[in-house]
């Protein structure tokens, strides 16, 4: 299949070469929530990430906006350590969680230490256990070791 992306021969593209450029990347992973430093810092300790540092630019930026503190950003982002992934923030937002996550995040862990810093157990199923974590976010905890990707 050839795509006619103008008015040359020199802007024909096979199908193949479309179908491997993606619409898309994905950039970052962002919660909504009341508290982002806190869950910030838990997520961070949850995935092995790190929580972003603030540069002196964007302590004056705070400072600007009349944020006095860096745990008072409404906007709070982590990264992963040493390895590819995708960045998650956490922002602060007015109303609170309600339903349920259209969307939401699988990881690997230990249930029971997730619970003893906060999660709350939703629901086990056969081969993972529906968590929320301190807001009431939901994710999905598979057991280290339980599938061939690990």
């Amino acid at each position: 299949m050839i795509v006619d992306l103008g008015n040359s021969a020199s802007t024909h593209l096979h199908f193949a070469e479309v179908e491997t450029c993606p619409m898309g990347r994905l950039k970052d992973i962002c919660f909504d929530c009341r508290d982002p430093w806190t869950l910030a810092h838990w997520w961070a300790e949850t995935l092995g990430y790190r929580v972003r540092p603030h540069s002196d630019a964007d302590l004056a930026q705070l400072r600007a906006d009349g944020i006095d503190r860096r745990e008072d950003d409404p906007n709070i982002a982590v990264d992963p350590i040493d390895e590819k992934g995708p960045g998650f923030w956490f922002c602060r937002v007015p109303e609170p969680k309600v339903v349920k996550n259209r969307v939401h995040v699988d990881v690997m862990g230990d249930v029971d230490e997730l619970v003893g810093r906060g999660a709350s157990v939703v629901d086990r199923l056969a081969k993972w256990t529906v968590l929320a974590d301190p807001e009431g976010n939901e994710f999905c905890v598979f057991e280290r070791g339980s599938h061939p990707e690990d």
